[in-house]
């Protein structure tokens, strides 16, 4: 069972980020806002350079992935200390 069907059982009210089931890490209690899925940012951008160049990814990526806001159970995305 993958990741995000694991997390989906458990926990019904989370919202997934489309296309990027491989860079889920887990889940992020957001104290007293509920669950969101956790993703890896590097994966992320990873994942999208598949189809553009790394800078496109990381615009696309802070724009339209990190600036998207669909309620308490929007994801969350994970950046290692030398990424932020």
């Amino acid at each position: 069972m993958s990741k995000r069907d694991q997390i989906a059982a458990r926990y019904p009210e989370v919202l997934f980020a489309d296309g990027f089931d491989d860079a889920i890490v887990g889940v992020a209690y957001k104290g007293g806002q509920g669950i969101s899925v956790a993703y890896d940012t590097t994966s992320c951008i990873l994942i999208l350079m598949d189809d553009m160049t790394e800078m496109e990814a990381v615009e696309y990526f802070e724009y339209n992935v990190l600036g998207a806001f669909v309620g308490e159970a929007t994801p969350v995305f994970i950046m290692e200390p030398d990424e932020i």
